[in-house]
């Protein structure tokens, strides 16, 4: 709902219209209702969209609201990305402890993502991932009630919460983030051209060329909500700079790759992600599938 308000309010500015002319309809998503099994069990991404699709393609809404790494690589041709908001911070936040060193030996650490539980694990081998999953106050409850000794949230959900300064930020050059980890997308209809118009008053381009880039490296892989996958995209000018790295899930193994490209160069990414699979051992490369799937 924050996302929401703030794509509201950002189209309001934007038109010099008044607030109360977008109205926000709430639609409960099934990784909202299903909360005691990770999302690779019970459907992966597309519990995050299915619902907002539905509403969408009957024309219900005119346009949906997503955490763009909660959005499958591979959407259906009836939408669009009409446009990417201007990214937040993109950085993990450690909660329980100041760093992943300092977590006590054999720390229990909740997350639900297997790139998290990956990282931690290829770091601190000794540690154990426990799933976790629920909103902000849902995570925090349940390690104030020692299901676990610390776990990870997105800074730029604390952040968006008005959660300012909870736990300690993980420095985003040493614990790459995921692919499209604090942005917020807006699609609709892709024959609506009078809502795709009305979207790209807020379009940040910047954003949208970052974000863009890291799914089409998630193309290029072939990856699910099975495959650890961490990269960090920056912008310089017309150019911009990705790191990307594969884990095993137990965190054994890892292979890293970095490109520079044109933001107008689209087959940068998916040469990135040949590389990348190219100098996988099995323990990686058998989590993923390559383009096209």
């Amino acid at each position: 709902m924050a996302q929401a308000e703030e794509a509201r309010d950002r189209l309001a500015q934007a038109h010099g219209i008044d607030p109360a002319h977008i109205e926000i309809v709430a639609v409960t998503a099934s990784g909202d209702r299903i909360q005691d099994r990770a999302l690779a069990e019970i459907g992966g991404k597309a519990l995050w969209t299915k619902e907002l699709d539905a509403w969408l393609a009957a024309g219900e809404i005119d346009f949906a609201v997503h955490s763009a790494k909660d959005v499958e690589t591979l959407r259906p041709d009836l939408f669009t990305i009409a446009a990417v908001l201007p990214r937040e911070d993109v950085r993990d936040v450690l909660i329980g402890a100041e760093s992943i060193a300092a977590l006590p030996e054999g720390a229990v650490v909740g997350t639900s993502a297997p790139r998290r539980a990956a990282q931690l694990l290829h770091a601190r081998p000794d540690c154990k991932a426990v799933t976790f999953r629920g909103n902000v106050a849902t995570r925090l409850a349940k390690l104030a009630a020692g299901e676990a000794d610390a776990t990870f949230l997105a800074a730029a959900g604390l952040k968006r919460l008005g959660e300012h300064g909870t736990g300690h930020p993980l420095d985003e050059e040493h614990w790459l983030p995921a692919p499209g980890q604090g942005a917020i997308v807006i699609e609709c209809r892709a024959g609506d051209e009078r809502t795709r118009t009305f979207l790209s008053a807020v379009d940040h381009g910047q954003s949208r060329a970052e974000v863009m880039a890291e799914r089409a490296l998630l193309a290029g892989l072939g990856g699910n909500c099975h495959s650890p996958i961490a990269v960090l995209t920056r912008s310089y000018g017309h150019e911009l700079v990705m790191r990307a790295a594969l884990y095993s899930p137990d965190g054994a193994e890892h292979v890293e790759g970095h490109a520079r490209f044109a933001t107008s160069d689209e087959e940068a990414p998916a040469r990135l992600a040949a590389d990348l699979l190219a100098r996988a051992v099995p323990a990686i490369a058998d989590h993923f599938d390559g383009p096209g799937t």
